[in-house]
């Protein structure tokens, strides 16, 4: 059995600028003999930032992509026995991003690392959570045993799709919620006259928890159709009328959803200065220009997936989650609780 470095203790104060509660260790600097992150290809710059967060360099690590697409990492340095972390979000494309994390996580198994964890700010396939019709897979089910039978002793995970993901695994899954980022980026804005709109039914429980942060109101938008290419359809339930809009979803890949909650609301009086916030980003082709609409005064969003610069509009503004991400791995390495970094 693979165990984690020993318990230390540690101490908790605010911190109010980054709208996180702050845990620290008393006593203790994490070293390079004990810890070691490493990152993929997927995000390299968010795996940097949570490098510097955590005082430490990033791990060697050489990945290459053969000439027929097939994926080679090596490590350039000794793992063994060592917490090693692999950030790699499996955003687009999906599939190849899955694959380089399974091989960098069996690489790090069969060099006897002391204990991986998969750190996937992203976790695609998350959709997929249950059977919609007959005969169609449950795919987050199947990534899940897939990163387990590569090794993978612990998963951190930022804003699944759904929560019961968590259950797909039979080890410790730490789900950590980019509500705080929001929360404190929104806290800047005059939200006096604002309310907390879900855009979908399906994300009810996050605005839920947005708007107890923000103590403002709660509106949902119910949507129906496209499931067979009949029309969509919105009902809003709450009072909206002659307040600020902050929609909030865990991602916005395809503009349809978001944009029919925004005539919705609209239509109910709701004003034209609303705030869309999404964990991840993945925006697919045109998705972003849709989203930014004469009615939108800004785009929230998080740096789980990489937004390229072609999509950073002027309206968008993109929060860095590599303090959260750190914070939480400085707390799995050391055995600390990151209670109020899940909530």
């Amino acid at each position: 059995m693979k165990s984690g470095p020993p318990f230390v203790s540690w101490s908790r104060h605010a911190d109010p600028e980054r709208g996180l509660e702050n845990d620290r260790p008393s006593d203790r600097h994490l070293s390079e003999a004990e810890i070691k992150v490493f990152c993929g290809t997927a995000n390299r710059p968010l795996g940097e930032e949570v490098a510097a967060e955590l005082e430490l360099p990033l791990g060697r690590v050489t990945i290459r992509r053969f000439e027929d697409g097939e994926i080679y990492a090596r490590y350039e340095e000794s793992v063994r026995g060592v917490d090693a972390f692999v950030i790699q979000p499996t955003c687009p494309p999906v599939n190849e991003n899955l694959m380089e994390l399974l091989v960098m996580v069996d690489a790090l198994s069969r060099a006897s690392a002391g204990r991986i964890t998969a750190v996937l700010p992203y976790y695609g396939y998350a959709r997929q959570d249950k059977r919609t019709a007959p005969r169609s897979p449950i795919t987050g089910r199947l990534v899940a045993d897939l990163l387990q039978s590569a090794g993978v002793d612990r998963v951190l995970a930022l804003d699944l799709d759904a929560d019961q993901i968590e259950g797909f695994f039979k080890i410790p899954v730490d789900h950590l919620r980019a509500l705080p980022l929001f929360a404190n980026y929104l806290g800047t804005r005059d939200l006096s006259d604002a309310v907390v709109v879900a855009p979908d039914d399906s994300a009810v429980k996050t605005a839920y928890r947005l708007a107890e942060r923000l103590h403002l109101p709660l509106a949902v938008v119910f949507q129906r159709g496209q499931l067979h290419g009949t029309d969509l359809h919105a009902q809003v339930v709450g009072d909206v009328a002659g307040r600020v809009p902050v929609l909030v979803d865990r991602i916005v890949d395809t503009p349809d959803r978001m944009c029919a909650a925004l005539d919705a609301i609209r239509e109910q009086g709701a004003r034209p200065e609303a705030y869309v916030c999404a964990t991840h980003g993945v925006l697919v082709e045109g998705a972003i220009d849709a989203v930014c609409r004469d009615d939108v005064r800004e785009i929230v969003l998080t740096n789980s997936v990489p937004i390229p610069p072609q999509k950073r509009l002027d309206k968008v503004r993109v929060l860095s989650g590599a303090p959260l991400l750190a914070r939480a791995m400085r707390s799995v390495h050391l055995n600390a609780s990151i209670s109020t970094l899940m909530s």
